[in-house]
């Protein structure tokens, strides 16, 4: 039987899913998702149990494989996209974890980044602001604190990796120990001018470069993974947000996603170059397809898609798909605004300290306008992200969204509005998972290039803005007056 499958792993932060994609039809034909707890075992401290997911990404893959009669001649291989920044710290020997793994929004170690020096110089390497929320840190953490790692460094037998490092490791039986570009470029560690892992950096941060993975183009020879079925190539691996900019199809420079999800992840594709100069944008790469590398700019919100569960669990709705009815059924927000910095605030004020609040609140506040509230909250975080891309060459044209939260569509009509551009959502609930899919299917041949690729994305609805302009600066004020009184 020819092949025809490529199945991805989407590994998240709250679950992990296995997917299944025809490439006859170029259609998903099955997904097997579960959930997995996250731990926050002190205020800001955020770990995941990286055995368990591990766990849970083996099952929902060999579910897949053994509920659609798969066999090795039929798929292509496995294309893997990853939550980013988190770390995880494991016995080469073993594969087993010694510690929790650090999630990306864990903040443990933010004061040691305001102590960090050299910050306008790791910016230019890394293309990053120093911040807790990427890998350096975490690492550092777990060199001081942890005796394992201590010991296991002296010998040798020490890993660190982001989680696509680790779940490679172990789908190969420690084979393999790899990244790409795309998460090593999520470290603080890496210089995305020359592609390799700082020296300087490095010492910086206390870290050997034997603990670190061998880094890859997005689409390589990753490895063999074990399955039920027999060996299957790994032939893609990206990190979330870059797979979701590129299952958009934003190929070309200037092309612009918003991820609405846990938090909120805004990428432009900006060519061939990395705009390190933008002091409040993060410079990132995007892919690398063979030799040529492209860069993309990105904002970072950390609370949007989490917000929600916020609200939920304090009953403002018993799910977050009322809120778009509950939004509204108000006529505006009644100036309330809610800052949902529960654990800081990212791009593009990248303040720690800062914290969540709710004001403007009177007598006549209902649930409704709160529950409003925390929609228009993204909105507005989404907006200033876009302004502080935007420059003299680049204007930005349209909006393409994704995520759990781009369901919601009251939320898309207000971003619409307040950016004053095009928003469009695509007809797939999986372009992260489909990007890293796009990127397997240019390694296995089954498409020719990216135009290729663009003709198999389709976009479902778009919005255009409605609201006149003096309403949205006054709403704009409105939440510019509300992050000062958070910061």
């Amino acid at each position: 039987m020819d092949k025809k499958y490529i199945i991805g792993i989407d590994e998240g932060t709250t679950s992990t899913r296995a997917i299944l994609y025809d490439t006859k039809t170029f259609k998903i034909v099955d997904k097997e998702q579960i959930k997995f707890e996250q731990i926050f075992p002190f205020p800001s401290w955020v770990e995941q149990n990286a055995s368990d997911v591990y766990k849970k990404v083996e099952l929902t893959l060999n579910t897949i494989i053994k509920r659609n009669n798969l066999t090795c001649d039929n798929v292509y291989g496995i294309a893997i996209t990853n939550q980013r920044e988190t770390v995880v710290a494991w016995d080469r020997t073993s594969g087993k974890p010694i510690y929790n793994a650090i999630g990306w929004q864990c903040r443990r170690t933010s004061e040691y980044c305001k102590r960090l020096k050299n910050k306008t110089a790791i910016k230019n390497k890394t293309g990053l602001i120093v911040d807790a929320y990427f890998s350096a840190s975490k690492i550092n953490w777990l060199l001081k604190n942890c005796a394992e790692a201590k010991a296991l460094e002296k010998q040798d037998n020490l890993c660190f990796g982001t989680m696509d490092s680790f779940i490679i490791y172990k789908l190969t039986k420690g084979k393999s120990f790899v990244t790409d570009v795309t998460n090593a470029s999520r470290t603080m560690l890496f210089n995305i001018n020359t592609l390799s892992w700082d020296e300087k950096l490095l010492k910086q941060f206390g870290i050997k470069q034997n603990c670190l993975p061998c880094v890859l183009p997005c689409a390589s020879d990753f490895g063999m993974a074990k399955t039920i079925i027999g060996e299957l190539p790994i032939l893609s691996v990206m990190g979330d947000q870059q797979a979701a900019l590129f299952g958009h199809g934003c190929f070309e420079e200037g092309m612009i996603k918003a991820t609405y999800g846990t938090g909120c992840f805004v990428l432009m594709n900006t060519g061939n170059t990395p705009y390190t100069k933008n002091k409040k944008m993060l410079s990132t790469i995007a892919w690398q397809i063979d030799d040529k590398v492209t860069y993309a700019l990105e904002g970072s919100v950390f609370n949007a898609g989490s917000a929600l569960e916020w609200g939920n669990r304090l009953g403002l709705f018993k799910s977050s798909s009322e809120t778009s009815d509950l939004a509204q059924s108000v006529e505006n927000n009644m100036g309330v605004y809610m800052v949902p910095a529960f654990n800081g605030l990212g791009a593009p004020y990248w303040n720690s300290s800062a914290r969540g609040i709710i004001c403007g609140i009177t007598g006549g506040v209902t649930k409704a306008h709160i529950s409003r509230a925390i929609l228009e909250s993204m909105a507005y975080s989404t907006y200033d992200i876009v302004k502080a891309m935007e420059n003299k060459n680049i204007k930005i044209k349209e909006i393409r969204c994704d995520g759990g939260v781009s369901k919601n569509n009251f939320l898309l009509q207000f971003q619409s509005d307040l950016v004053c551009v095009k928003l469009l959502r695509q007809q797939s609930s999986e372009v992260t998972a489909m990007g890293t899919i796009f990127m397997a299917g240019l390694k296995a041949k089954v498409f020719k290039n990216l135009n290729d690729i663009s003709k198999h994305i389709n976009f479902e609805s778009e919005w255009m803005p409605k609201m006149n302009t003096i309403e949205v600066n006054k709403l704009i004020n409105g939440w510019h007056k509300a992050i000062k009184k958070s910061l």
